[in-house]
């Protein structure tokens, strides 16, 4: 049996090309997946361009100078070497572009198992938690393509929520998301208008092809083209970049100056080569990552109150999500490089959400 991967060069991404090799025999305590759908955002985008950075690329090695972007979606169990695991089971977690994975479970429960394959041992582990559709109390079949597109951004602005709620919103009056049409950023909306605060405006930048699409999503209290910036009150401030402009994130704190009590970095949908530079005014951009606070959170609330309460903030999200996107699936090489390159070169329409598979 063969697996063929979508490979990327970690030089020029955008080169990429298939990459087919034969399945080695499984090892006792082995399983072995086979990948049937996966979605396809900016979300990715970010994981190569922090690839060496945070390790995404240490997920599922790849030939030198060459790297696998890891997706998330649904896989199959093909063959079980592992005495908790049946053939035929469906997984959701984080998977290879491409056909075929082989896990090391442990840690088996009746939702979850935890890939122990050693070359992810150092690993953030909340990417090697895996979830059993048969035990997932957060699962519904219905939500499928929606779970692939939006959970994994979903569980960053949960978490980004959650932190910026522990920290009393830095005693903001208002909070600037850039990059407003992205799934990250208006799922970090949707948590922040929950929270019923009249003092705590939600303002998403955007770009201006793109704030009609923001500003109907209706979980933004202002929408705001880039060019724009200048315009905003100077009162206090947060900003959460999901953008990765430096061009945006200069004009965000230069603006505001004193004014901005919070700066984090999520996301690089923008792939901006200008660097914001060093001695911006305001608060010190830092960059949040969420399974650090993933991590705590599940420490102080347990594995049983993290996902009742992440549950049920899910369940609430889903009838927006489903107004909001439309999905669009794909399957074969062709379609499959096709939306990456879409996607690397910023032009997915911002209410699509790509499903693919391969063969």
């Amino acid at each position: 049996m063969e697996k063929t991967d979508f490979i990327v060069s970690r030089a020029d991404l955008r080169k990429g090309k298939f990459a087919a090799e034969p399945l080695a025999a499984l090892q006792e305590g082995e399983v072995l997946l086979k990948v049937e759908s996966f979605a396809f955002t900016a979300n990715n985008i970010t994981y190569a361009e922090l690839g060496e950075t945070l390790r995404y690329w240490d997920f599922y090695p790849a030939p030198e100078g060459w790297g696998i972007i890891p997706v998330w979606g649904f896989a199959q169990v093909a063959e079980s070497r592992h005495e908790a695991i049946k053939d035929g089971e469906r997984l959701f977690g984080y998977w290879p572009m491409g056909t075929h994975a082989v896990l090391r479970p442990e840690r088996v429960s009746e939702g979850a198992l935890f890939d122990s394959s050693p070359h992810r041992q150092k690993l953030a582990a909340a990417y090697n938690n895996y979830l059993r559709t048969s035990g997932d109390p957060a699962y519904d079949a219905r939500y499928e393509d929606l779970q692939s597109l939006l959970r994994p951004l979903f569980i960053t602005a949960f978490l980004i929520d959650d932190f910026l709620a522990g920290e009393k919103f830095f005693g903001a009056k208002s909070a600037l998301l850039s990059s407003a049409s992205s799934k990250t950023a208006f799922s970090l909306a949707h948590q922040l208008k929950r929270h019923g605060l009249a003092d705590l405006e939600v303002v998403g930048l955007t770009s201006e092809a793109n704030r009609a699409f923001v500003a109907g999503l209706g979980c933004y209290d202002r929408v705001l083209a880039y060019e724009k910036i200048h315009e905003l009150q100077k009162k206090p401030a947060l900003f959460v970049d999901m953008a990765g402009s430096g061009r945006v994130r200069k004009a965000v704190h230069e603006h505001f100056a004193g004014g901005l009590k919070y700066s984090c970095a999520v996301g690089m949908s923008h792939r901006d080569p200008h660097p914001p530079g060093s001695g911006m005014p305001g608060a010190k951009p830092v960059f949040f990552f969420a399974p650090e606070q993933g991590r705590k959170r599940r420490e102080e609330w347990g594995a049983e109150g993290f996902a009742a309460r992440f549950g049920e903030a899910w369940r609430a999200f889903l009838p927006f999500a489903e107004r909001a996107l439309k999905v669009t699936r794909a399957n074969g090489p062709a379609a499959v490089k096709a939306a990456y390159l879409a996607t690397l070169e910023g032009k997915v329409p911002p209410d699509r959400g790509n499903i693919l598979s391969l063969p």
